[in-house]
């Protein structure tokens, strides 16, 4: 399915609903509460390039065909209700992040990457122990990440975490980068060079916009610039910020979150100075269902964002699952309603695929593609527990 037909079909339920009066209540609210709905490690997910595409049959061409009128023919495109729940039974159909599970074949050191399709770093689902992170090469060979051994992330509480974070790949599948305790370390997996940035803080978040490298700790989001190591401070939430589509400029950035009562959808511009905020708005679903709360990074393509949440649905309330949200009109378009009973923040969004669908952790232990056009919902791979970070698709 096509990126346009995918982003033509998601707005039909948005055409004539327009937002209310742009609102930025509970927003600054929403960093003292955010901490405490964060999930603790588990699961990862991931998904890597299945190819969608139209095969051209050639005809022969001895001498010229005349060309005549063609009758316009209605081609129907699949779509799916707004609100959409997997399958009870899901099918693995094969996919190159099933490598993820692999035993490690080298270290980097030895046979550094062309491009690395993902990073994970194993967690042992009873102790909680975390192993060394592994790099997905497009070869598809397994690395460890034998240059460095990132330390845990801590905030000002002594809070901790493990290293590896769904935004430390960069988009082209060159870099990686690590927040610690007052620097980021970025790893060159194309030479297994390693460079440490200082940077005051307790930090724990990286996310790379384009070859932006963005790093927060509870409050503070910087800038760092990798040519000369100086930084510069933005005011965007380094919780709430969504990770750009790779395909289109950084020249702004997007926030995704606030508090239960005030869920806002925000734009800075590229030097963090102004905004224009605007409410999420639910009434393109079916009335009584809504997203409660965010958690986990958003992640763009195109006018899409898709972000994890709570959320109200006919099952009740409390329901783990994912939005997508249009970023024209900040309406949520469609619900992925993954239901009760799973380990807190089962199902957080890694990114997109090249075929326009979301791929999200399935905890415990399990990956899931998603396609919102259709509704369709398919396993990438089971039992694989840890923390995963993908590059662009």
């Amino acid at each position: 399915m096509r990126e346009e037909e995918l982003h033509r079909l998601l707005s039909v339920a948005a055409e004539d609903v327009r937002p209310s009066q742009p609102a930025s209540t509970g927003w600054d609210r929403a960093r003292r509460v955010r901490r405490t709905r964060r999930a603790a490690g588990a699961a990862a997910l991931a998904v890597v390039l299945i190819g969608g595409g139209t095969t051209l049959a050639l005809g022969p061409a001895d001498r010229p065909v005349p060309t005549t009128p063609a009758s316009p023919t209605a081609s129907p495109v699949p779509s799916a209700p707004p609100v959409q729940r997997p399958p009870d039974e899901l099918t693995y159909p094969g996919d190159p992040l099933g490598r993820l599970g692999d035993p490690v074949s080298a270290p980097l050191s030895a046979r550094p990457v062309r491009q690395a399709l993902a990073l994970y770093q194993p967690i042992d689902p009873e102790t909680g122990v975390e192993g060394r992170i592994r790099v997905l090469g497009d070869d598809g060979l397994v690395r460890d990440l034998d240059v460095v051994t990132p330390a845990r992330t801590r905030d000002v509480e002594g809070n901790e975490a493990v290293p590896l974070k769904t935004g430390s790949l960069s988009p082209d599948g060159r870099a990686a980068a690590f927040a610690q305790t007052d620097e980021v370390i970025v790893v060159d997996l194309t030479t297994a060079k390693v460079r440490r940035y200082p940077l005051r803080g307790y930090l724990e978040n990286v996310l790379w916009a384009g070859d932006r490298l963005l790093v927060g700790d509870n409050d503070t989001t910087y800038e760092v610039d990798r040519g000369s190591g100086a930084a510069r401070k933005l005011t965007a939430s380094p919780w709430d910020l969504v990770g750009p589509d790779p395909a289109a400029p950084t020249d702004s950035l997007l926030e995704l979150g606030g508090t239960p009562e005030s869920l806002v959808l925000r734009r800075w511009s590229g030097d963090g100075t102004q905004r224009h905020d605007s409410p999420v708005d639910v009434r393109a679903l079916p009335r009584g269902n809504r997203v409660d709360e965010f958690y986990g990074r958003g992640w763009q393509r195109n006018d899409l964002v898709a972000r994890a949440g709570w959320l109200t649905t006919g099952q009740g309330q409390g329901v783990e699952g994912v939005a997508v949200l249009d970023t024209r009109t900040s309406l949520v378009v469609r619900l992925l309603d993954v239901g009760t009973g799973r380990w807190k923040g089962c199902c957080e969004v890694l990114g997109w695929d090249s075929d326009g669908a979301v791929l999200l952790r399935h905890d415990p232990g399990g990956l899931l593609r998603w396609q919102p056009l259709t509704g369709e919902v398919t396993g990438v791979i089971r039992d694989l527990y840890g923390e995963v970070s993908l590059a662009a698709r």
